[in-house]
């Protein structure tokens, strides 16, 4: 059976409304799904009703930035009580910071000589101020795409590259990401239940057993093991890693958006599925009908 358990919306940093997202994956055979925006819940109810409509089990989700000592890293949450008052008390304060350090970089951009309507600009975000809108408004204007293309030496710089140059670089103001404690993640779901899993580990190098245990000690519940950020050998590591501790094992497209017509492969299902018998425990997150 063919499952989807990480998928992002406009609610976060993708470019489908969670409708959209619902018929998208309807059309690829997916059954069950989890709609997984960055520390927002604001999009699921739109996308339970989307589901239901397509014959999709929709489980609550969402990817969260987590901090545990001196580690920072993703998570994702899944069959969690997204109604819960506390829950939106604790992501609204990450939104803040997260907006507080988005205007920073703004202005600083706007004093070396980009043309940004900071306040019009942030004000389209009402949840998560995704990084990669942001350039998306920053080079919408001729006038700050020629200054990027004169100042990177490229005709067509990379969103990446963007993305280092003026997010990422410690010289004009380094954006951070409003992290949330892992001690008070986990305090929040004894109430509000859910499974934590950590997400696309291989990606950021995050398969050492030492952080791997120092999160089994505050009850972390699973790992990603079906990623399009992981390579076959990351896969095999991490199933072992997965037995080794007993942990469920889940699987995502990490989807964002269609590319363009242009391309020949237009999304990640064209060459990435997940099948939901390949994953250990899955059933502990998608159920025993899922």
């Amino acid at each position: 059976m063919l499952i989807d358990l990480q998928l992002h919306s406009t609610y976060s940093d993708g470019y489908m409304s969670p409708s959209q997202i619902a018929e998208f994956i309807c059309d690829q055979g997916v059954k069950v799904a989890a709609l997984s925006d960055h520390n927002t819940v604001s999009g699921l109810g739109e996308f339970f009703n989307a589901c239901k409509r397509h014959n999709i089990k929709a489980i609550s989700g969402m990817e969260i930035y987590a901090k545990l000592h001196n580690y920072r890293f993703n998570l994702l949450w899944y069959n969690f009580d997204f109604h819960d008052p506390e829950l939106h008390n604790v992501l609204r304060d990450s939104q803040v910071r997260r907006r507080k350090s988005m205007r920073n970089v703004l202005t600083k951009l706007k004093d070396n000589g980009f043309e940004i309507e900071i306040e019009k600009v942030l004000d389209k975000y009402n949840h998560y101020i995704p990084l990669n809108h942001m350039v998306d408004e920053i080079i919408t204007s001729k006038k700050n795409y020629k200054k990027i293309i004169r100042e990177l030496k490229a005709d067509k710089p990379s969103e990446i590259k963007i993305i280092n140059n003026y997010f990422h670089n410690k010289d004009i103001y380094r954006l951070t990401n409003a992290y949330i404690d892992m001690d008070d993640i986990v305090e929040l779901k004894k109430k509000i239940g859910g499974q934590l899993i950590l997400c696309h580990p291989a990606k950021y190098n995050f398969m050492r057993r030492s952080f791997l245990e120092d999160l089994l000690e505050v009850k972390i519940d699973g790992i990603e093991k079906l990623s399009p950020h992981h390579s076959y050998a990351a896969v095999i590591h991490i199933q072992k890693l997965a037995k080794r501790y007993n942990l469920i094992e889940t699987g995502g497209s990490d989807f964002h958006r269609l590319e363009s017509n242009s391309k020949f492969i237009n999304h990640a299902w064209q060459y990435f599925s997940i099948d939901s018998s390949n994953l250990r425990r899955i059933k502990d997150i998608i159920g025993k009908n899922g």
